[in-house]
């Protein structure tokens, strides 16, 4: 995959994101993805699915936990 890859914007304003993107990113038809803005651009990021975000917070524990009352 190289720096240069490109897409055009359609005029039903669809992109089709480019091969070598994909599969080097693994992403599927289907696929879920939320767009941040991020300064003059934006970033495309996959939304997890709910099978792989089980479990993530294991272990977490809520001790030396600051709220919005703690904060000066």
């Amino acid at each position: 995959m190289s720096a240069n890859e490109t897409a055009k914007l359609s005029s039903k304003f669809q992109i089709s994101i480019p091969k070598a993107i994909r599969t080097a990113r693994q992403w599927q038809a289907g696929q879920v993805f939320a767009f941040v803005p991020k300064g003059e651009g934006m970033l495309l990021v996959p939304v997890p699915s709910r099978e792989k975000l089980a479990g993530i917070a294991r272990g977490a524990s809520n001790r030396n936990y600051r709220d919005r009352n703690d904060r000066t």
